[in-house]
């Protein structure tokens, strides 16, 4: 199969994950660490089967940061979906896609990073996008419409934290690295959901069992993987281009198959954080980025 067509399956089907949430009757802590098992277990197996065996050796120097990592996934995929319980697919989606901006943002602070007039002009549009997000109310009664787009926000926050830490992982990649990662979030899901709400699991029907299944077997064992294959066969810019694919099919779920309402003001902001994102990230030609002067 073409890196790009693993890149492209991996990407639709990402947009689809909250159409499978919502038919998991279960907690979104326990549909966390139940997806995580899953995906730990089909990806262990996976290595397994081709002979790949994980190097603890030197997964041990960069343990705090995966131990970290894992913890910021975890609960990322709490907060997301929470998010999908409280407002709708499309605005938890178009909330959640703000990370790339807090990304850019924080690295010129961590990472000492320039920033160039295009990405200032990206990072205010965006956010002005995300504005008109969180400031026009839900055309559903039932939803909790700011509550929602604002754990999509914080579930935005914490990708953006799983990335940061990745930059810092150096003796760990691929694969290995998300397995690794699943490890971690599950070593810190368990205790959370045993002092919280505990475990539900038992009492979980055919369908939802399915469902489960499906997000954790098909939704992460396998798309991660697809799409970890894709990346070194696949440019930066055209990863960057392909991944809008994701918010776009969530969108489109959202509206087309559940009927779930948008505002003309919700459709804006997202074209402007989605727009915006896209253009920071696709690189101009030579003589323009010699003209792209940096500001910080």
């Amino acid at each position: 199969m073409h890196a790009k067509t693993r890149l492209l399956i991996a990407m639709t089907a990402f947009g689809t994950i909250a159409l499978f949430v919502k038919n998991i009757p279960l907690p979104s802590a326990e549909i966390a660490l139940y997806r995580a098992v899953i995906a730990a277990v089909s990806i262990f197996l996976y290595q397994s089967f081709r002979g790949n065996r994980l190097n603890l050796a030197k997964a041990k120097k960069d343990s705090l940061l995966l131990l970290l990592s894992g913890c910021a996934m975890g609960f990322n995929w709490i907060f997301l979906f929470e998010a999908y319980r409280h407002t709708t697919i499309a605005i938890a989606t178009l909330a959640y896609y703000f990370a790339p901006v807090i990304v850019m943002i924080v690295s010129t602070f961590l990472f000492k990073e320039r920033l160039t007039k295009k990405q200032v002009f990206c990072f205010f549009m965006s956010t002005a996008g995300l504005i008109l997000i969180l400031g026009t109310k839900g055309t559903e009664a039932s939803a909790n419409h700011l509550l929602g787009a604002g754990l999509g926000l914080g579930a935005a926050v914490l990708y953006a934290t799983v990335i940061l830490l990745n930059k810092g992982i150096k003796n760990v990649s691929g694969i290995d690295r998300t397995l690794m990662q699943f490890l971690s979030a599950i070593m810190t899901l368990i205790p959370y959901i045993a002092v919280s709400r505990g475990f539900h699991l038992g009492q979980l029907g055919m369908t939802g069992l399915a469902n489960l299944l499906i997000l954790g077997i098909f939704h992460t064992a396998i798309c991660y993987c697809l799409f970890f294959s894709s990346l070194t066969e696949v440019s930066g810019q055209q990863v960057a281009i392909l991944s809008y694919t994701d918010p776009l099919v969530a969108i489109l779920t959202s509206v087309l198959i559940l009927k779930e309402g948008i505002t003309t003001f919700q459709v804006m902001g997202g074209l402007l954080i989605l727009g915006f994102t896209l253009y920071n990230e696709v690189q101009p030609n030579k003589k323009i980025a010699e003209a792209n002067e940096t500001l910080l």
